[in-house]
């Protein structure tokens, strides 16, 4: 389960919100959830046509590869779209993650907090705040 969400939130771009009501946020994260669930279930088509277990396969690379295709098949002639989408899943097939039963990974956060302090008020009052305060800093250094 933690390598699902971990998959959601990190390759997926998921760790930070950009919606501001919570209408939004749950749709946001409703769309979120069903890419995901695209991705896998095509994951899963490409494993049952390779033999192999939809867990064996990387959905990283499997995303990439999708969003890589997404314009061929996109403007592909029907004719031709089985075809592509053959070698999609076959490409998908071949980004097997290996087995490393002894790997450890820490518990602890890697990023670094950011030394500035948070945004409280709207973007534009403290953008005319510091350019009023530039325009003091350059008055009273050309006096």
């Amino acid at each position: 389960m933690e390598l699902d969400l971990g998959a959601i939130k990190t390759v997926m771009q998921m760790d930070v919100l950009r919606c501001k009501s919570p209408s939004m946020v749950q749709k946001e994260i409703a769309v979120h959830l069903l890419a995901y669930n695209l991705v896998r279930s095509v994951m899963a088509q490409a494993a049952y046509l390779a033999g192999l277990l939809p867990r064996q396969l990387s959905f990283k690379g499997a995303l990439q590869l999708l969003r890589a295709f997404e314009q061929n098949l996109r403007h592909s002639p029907c004719a031709r779209l089985a075809i592509r989408q053959a070698h999609l899943l076959g490409a998908i097939a071949q980004m097997k993650v290996p087995y490393r039963p002894w790997r450890v990974e820490p518990r602890e956060v890697k990023r670094r907090p950011k030394p500035f302090k948070r945004l409280a008020e709207p973007r534009n009052i403290v953008r005319a705040r510091l350019l009023k305060q530039q325009e003091r800093y350059r008055d009273a250094f050309l006096r």
